[in-house]
């Protein structure tokens, strides 16, 4: 037994040792031309850092980054300040396969637009707290930013004032059919998109030719503000098994839309003053989310195709076994409907239970809508139109508004453990909050813990928000 003590300690200290010595080979090196940061990264090893002097930069050929770090010790290529080192011209940088472990920190790219992007079999990449506002094209789909490797994040940048076709982010992949898996997009804020045309979403994931394969994308805490763009302004949906949570779909903005692709699931958004949720495909959940002055709230598509059957993957695929469950749309001129379609196929096996409306236009079904689930809603000066009365109560949810402009359940309110069935997928409210024991209509579990999640402002995302102190 002290054998094994003193080996295990041994062990350790080797293993200290051994971390030590490479913290002690990383270095620091300060370039001030875009040739001496080709240069470095040609050159760097694991636990480098590239610095790059504040300034204005303008070139015309890429940045190639192909370099490898490791999980503990990343390379990091970064601004001196952050904000403050501008890259413009006709290049920008391109991560290529086979790096892995690379930051990318601090940027301003007022480049091209459809430069900037982290290729297949580049892994593991960070690309935060800079700034995106390339420079139109004028031709062509040209995005701000495009990944297609796996496991990489985007978080704390701003995506700002895009006048071109694209995307200011693009989730893609290998292939033509591939995605990028594990896509980490959190703590970004998308701001002013007023192109009109088509391929103009503050963020897509995927396209048609890729939408049955599963990306796994997170897609949390950013926040969307006059992303008009076109009708999928804020998030193109367009692959299988991705979550869409915690986000705010603010003023001005287009819908998020499950265009494509199946299992996704989207939870504890605020939508506040956009167009709402739109959604196509099977088996996606909708849940614990907050609706407000939305134009439409949630459409279910009303399909031109069953991609089960042999329909393109270009097709509107008929909405199949999706649950919407406990949601709360105030004041939204419609708060769920399915609209008319020419020889539509409508929808099928479609659940809405145990969400709130109140003060909405009338619920409306204008196509084929087989074997509906209604139940458990309560609806407070909304006409129910194709609910049946089974499907609902009439009375006043007693919500209490507060400072963030969202609405929560008073305590006296009739939704208050008068949730109806079980959906174990349902585990947090609108707040973050646990549900447990009886849960209560509506996107709000009434309780007295501490929120997690609430309407988010400019000081909660992009490049200055949560630095280290």
């Amino acid at each position: 037994m002290r054998r094994t003590i003193l080996y295990k300690i041994s062990v350790g200290i080797l293993l200290v040792w051994i971390s030590g010595l490479l913290s002690l080979s990383a270095s620091t090196i300060n370039v001030n031309t875009m040739p001496a940061l080709q240069s470095a990264i040609n050159k760097v090893k694991p636990g480098d850092r590239i610095i790059i002097a504040d300034g204005v930069y303008t070139i015309s050929e890429n940045i190639r980054i192909d370099c490898k770090g490791t999980a503990s010790q990343p390379i990091i290529i970064s601004a001196k300040t952050i904000g403050s080192v501008e890259i413009r011209g006709t290049g920008g940088f391109t991560v290529l396969s086979p790096a892995t472990y690379i930051e990318i920190k601090g940027f301003k790219f007022t480049h091209n637009a459809g430069i900037t992007s982290i290729a297949p079999g580049a892994t593991h990449c960070v690309i935060t707290r800079n700034e995106f506002e390339c420079a139109p094209v004028n031709k062509g789909d040209k995005s701000y930013l495009t990944i297609s490797g796996d496991d990489n994040e985007v978080s704390y940048n701003t995506f700002q004032n895009k006048f071109d076709e694209g995307k200011m982010l693009s989730i893609q992949g290998p292939g033509n059919n591939q995605m990028a898996k594990r896509t980490w997009i959190h703590h970004n804020y998308f701001y002013n998109f007023p192109h009109k045309a088509n391929n103009c979403s503050a963020i897509q994931i995927g396209l048609s030719s890729r939408s049955m394969d599963s990306a796994f994308c997170v897609v949390e805490y950013n926040l969307f503000i006059k992303t008009a763009g076109e009708n999928e302004g804020c998030i193109c949906h367009k692959s299988c098994r991705n979550i869409i949570r915690f986000n705010t779909f603010g003023e001005g903005s287009e819908e998020v839309s499950v265009r494509h692709g199946n299992r996704s699931e989207v939870y504890g958004n605020f939508f506040m003053g956009c167009t709402g949720l739109r959604f196509s495909g099977d088996d996606h959940k909708i849940y614990s989310n907050f609706f407000k002055g939305c134009s439409n709230a949630i459409v279910c598509t009303n399909g031109d195709g069953e991609v089960a059957e042999g329909s393109k993957l270009t097709c509107h695929d008929r909405a199949d076994r999706v649950q919407v469950v406990y949601n709360t749309i105030v004041d939204c001129a419609s708060g769920f409907q399915e609209p008319s379609r020419t020889n539509g196929l409508g929808a099928t096996n479609i659940t809405f239970a145990n969400n709130i409306l109140q003060g909405c236009g009338e619920i409306s079904v204008r196509g084929q809508y087989v074997n509906p689930v209604w139940k458990g809603n309560i609806l407070w000066n909304t006409t129910p139109g194709a609910i049946p009365a089974e499907g609902f109560t009439v009375a006043d949810p007693k919500l209490v508004a507060s400072a963030d402009g969202a609405y929560h359940l008073g305590s006296n309110s009739p939704a208050i453990g008068a949730g109806i069935g079980v959906y174990p997928y349902v585990t947090i409210d609108i707040d973050g909050q646990p549900r447990v024991s009886k849960f209560d209509v509506g996107a709000d579990q009434f309780a007295s813990i501490s929120v997690t999640n609430r309407v988010l402002t400019t000081a909660d995302v992009g490049p200055k928000a949560n630095q280290p102190k």
